[in-house]
């Protein structure tokens, strides 16, 4: 239960129309492992996002590379 810290770099934001989004960022996981060294893990990740009902819904997401959660 140790925290974990999230930062997304680099994110891209590609605009199909006006009710679907694309989002393209590398993202960095932080966190100590089991014995108090810091650990950093990163992976690639994309959301595809529609607007639907006037609300935005992630309709398709993708990752490679490591987890985005580390295993304890």
């Amino acid at each position: 239960n140790k925290p974990v810290h999230t930062i997304l770099l680099n994110p891209h934001v590609h605009l199909i129309g006006e009710n679907a989004a694309c989002i393209a960022y590398i993202r960095l996981t932080q966190y100590m492992d089991g014995g108090g060294m810091p650990r950093t893990m990163q992976s690639e990740e994309t959301r595809v996002w529609q607007r639907r009902d006037g609300k935005w819904q992630n309709i398709h997401f993708h990752r490679s590379g490591s987890p985005s959660i580390p295993s304890q």
